[in-house]
């Protein structure tokens, strides 16, 4: 959708008798907090998801706690996991 010169200047002359000439700063100061606040929002609900699905990935087996096979099999497993 391209708005043309005339298109253009045509919305601004209907802002200006809707809204007049001290309304129209106010209104575009405001339009442009929304659209700060909108995409600060946004990026804090990305930040919330992926903290989600780090926290939500099964963590590391303790090495204290495994046998002896369990840890040398966890060691080839690592080593495989690298090499790729």
């Amino acid at each position: 959708m391209n708005f043309g010169t005339t298109e253009i200047l045509l919305i601004v002359a209907v802002l200006f008798l809707l809204f007049g000439a001290s309304r129209l700063p106010q209104l575009a100061k405001s339009l442009g907090q929304s659209r700060k606040a909108f995409k600060e929002g946004m990026r804090e609900a990305e930040e919330e998801e992926s903290q989600q699905k780090m926290a939500s990935a099964p963590a590391a087996p303790q090495i204290n706690q495994m046998s002896d096979e369990a840890l040398a099999e966890e060691m080839r497993r690592r080593a495989e996991a690298n090499q790729s």
